[in-house]
């Protein structure tokens, strides 16, 4: 099977070029980013999301619904093949919020791009070829999340709306080098993510997904739902409270009181229209 893409630009409001060159990969990765919301919906109601093109192609492009990281990466990873990028996919551990020490299972899914044509980099300590990969990443959320695809080459900064990142490399116990995605926020770099360039093959995207999904101690059993905005504002539901940061950095938070005034929220501020039966609990963050 294989991606409709007439139907997936019009969701994501994209008229671009759809030749395989850098531009392309940016605003597509930009228009995915603010079209597609993040949440896990189907988690808080019991389920698993499914990973199938087709299934996820029904929800994410052919409804007013979005998905979590294994959901949106499948998806963009597809669009991108269609049109002739190389892509590889790959799995790491979510850093920003762990406690000092703390490491976490490979449960978030990214994506490294190759951008056919693109001449290796001449930087010192650049890998070859590494001008043309770029780490791709639509499913993150959170304030610090990518809005356009970050060049995979150490060190280098890059900055889109005001929102700043870098990749780092990290020496490891193994064979494989650890790349740590970093994000300016609040004044200093801090870690979001880290992946080593192994590819995962769909059987572990399914088990990552799967235990993403059921664990009695994942923290998506909990609403989580959040959108970037084209104005520059973030918008963030967690659980029952509402947050609202300015591009500036200023966070404006309310709590929903009422199952009906979540199900309103959803709808008016993150453009998702929840499943029929869904009734979210009112959970305190």
């Amino acid at each position: 099977m294989t991606v409709d893409l007439d139907k997936y630009v019009t969701r994501i409001g994209w008229a671009g070029d759809p030749a395989p060159t850098l531009d392309t990969l940016r605003s597509l990765h930009r228009a995915h980013v603010l079209a597609i919301p993040f949440e896990n919906l189907d988690v808080v109601a019991g389920g698993v999301p499914s990973l199938e093109l087709g299934e996820l192609q029904a929800k994410l492009v052919g409804s007013a619904r979005g998905g979590y990281c294994f959901e949106q990466n499948s998806l963009f990873a597809a669009v991108l093949e269609e049109l002739g990028f190389g892509v590889t996919r790959l799995t790491g551990r979510v850093r920003s919020g762990a406690r000092p020490g703390e490491e976490r299972p490979r449960t978030h899914m990214v994506l490294a791009v190759e951008v056919p044509g693109v001449e290796p980099s001449a930087e010192p300590g650049a890998e070859s070829g590494a001008e043309g990969r770029h780490l791709a990443d639509v499913g993150f959320g959170g304030p610090g999340a990518l809005l356009e695809p970050l060049p995979m080459v150490p060190g280098r900064e890059r900055a889109a709306s005001g929102r700043r990142h870098r990749l780092l490399l990290e020496e490891a116990d193994g064979p494989a080098p650890v790349w740590v995605l970093q994000a300016h926020r609040d004044g200093e770099w801090a870690d979001q993510s880290s992946f080593t360039l192994d590819r995962t093959p769909a059987v572990d995207l399914r088990i990552g997904n799967w235990y993403t999904a059921t664990h009695p101690r994942s923290p998506f059993h909990r609403l989580y739902v959040q959108r970037p905005l084209p104005t520059g504002e973030h918008l963030a539901l967690d659980g029952s409270a509402f947050t609202r940061t300015a591009p500036d950095g200023t966070r404006t938070r309310r709590e929903i009181t009422h199952p009906d005034a979540l199900l309103e929220l959803l709808e008016t501020e993150f453009g998702i229209t929840p499943p029929p039966g869904f009734r979210p609990a009112i959970d305190r963050a």
